[in-house]
């Protein structure tokens, strides 16, 4: 596959008209606790209708598309939460809809497909992973719509940086959960056309972190992944065209322990009473380690789509 290219701001500012009536505007808050090592703040992209940011890039590459190509109906390949937000345009659009996910993908995500009426094909891991890097999958039918490595959801993601530097603009850093690269780059992308001296991190869990293990090393590399019950983001390697993007515009990767995103969970929940999913907790983790820095650092909360039984785990552990 070709390399992704940078999107332009101007690509961005054009699919924030675009998506304008199809996503929310998501607040920008202070997370409520006094000692953090920094002024943190919370994007809160798990207030979307479907309870993650993945709605503003679906919308945008659903908005590009021909209609005749959508007219076969569209499909992508997502653990979860890109699943719903192709599934939320496609209801929108009376579109047929499918979904290849991985095996184990949380029941959560995977009722909330069948409630927005797409249909759940699960694949093992392996499989799955190769929908991402072939760009389709051979027995599947329709309009493919890449969770991660397209221009136009890139752009899409890109407009939750716009609102930050529109609500904020002394903000010192932006911390991003890592998955495909899709969100952190799309937001490193929006913030190099405001203020390209603004640092855009990616957030990793230790269980599987290959951006950092890459970054180390200069080049790809593939690492063992752990399952976790930070599901939204992590795998085995960096998505070869995303590389040259991901290593250009991001400063670099934190990455957190399962305990630090277990006690940003809670703290979200007590303090601010925001649900979020391991993946959007992750960022918060990252930036209460303070190697963000100590400045106005945002926290992109990404997604709030956990199962309760996981939830209810998190903070009962944490009870006193």
């Amino acid at each position: 596959m070709h390399a992704i290219e940078p999107v332009s701001i101007d690509e961005i500012r054009q699919a924030g008209e675009r998506v304008r009536d199809a996503v929310v505007r998501t607040p920008l808050i202070r997370l409520g606790i006094d000692d953090a090592p920094a002024e943190i703040y919370l994007k809160l992209e798990n207030l979307q209708p479907i309870g993650s940011f993945k709605l503003r890039g679906a919308s945008n590459a659903m908005a590009l598309a021909d209609p005749a190509d959508l007219a076969r109906g569209v499909y992508t390949a997502s653990a979860g939460n890109m699943a719903q937000g192709v599934a939320w345009n496609a209801r929108r659009l009376g579109l047929p809809c499918r979904v290849v996910v991985p095996e184990g993908a949380p029941e959560t995500k995977l009722r909330a497909i069948a409630r927005l009426g797409a249909v759940a094909v699960k694949k093992p891991f392996a499989e799955w992973w190769s929908v991402l890097v072939e760009h389709g999958h051979p027995e599947e039918d329709g309009f493919f719509i890449h969770p991660v490595s397209d221009p136009a959801v890139i752009a899409g993601n890109g407009t939750v940086g716009l609102e930050i530097y529109e609500d904020l603009p002394d903000v010192s850093a932006v911390v991003v959960p890592y998955g495909g690269g899709g969100l952190s780059c799309g937001i490193a992308c929006a913030l190099r056309g405001c203020d390209p001296a603004v640092p855009v991190f990616a957030a990793e869990v230790e269980t599987a972190a290959p951006l950092y293990a890459s970054l180390e090393a200069g080049t790809p590399q593939q690492i063992d992944y752990v399952p976790s019950f930070v599901d939204g983001i992590g795998s085995r390697g960096i998505l070869d065209e995303m590389w040259p993007l991901a290593s250009a515009v991001l400063a670099g990767s934190i990455v957190s322990s399962l305990a630090e995103i277990e006690s940003a969970v809670r703290i979200l929940a007590e303090r601010n009473s925001i649900i979020a999913e391991g993946a959007g907790a992750t960022a918060v983790a990252a930036a209460m380690s303070g190697k963000a820095g100590s400045g106005k650092v945002v926290a992109v909360v990404s997604g709030g789509n956990i199962d309760f039984a996981t939830l209810s785990q998190i903070l009962t552990a944490g009870a006193v």
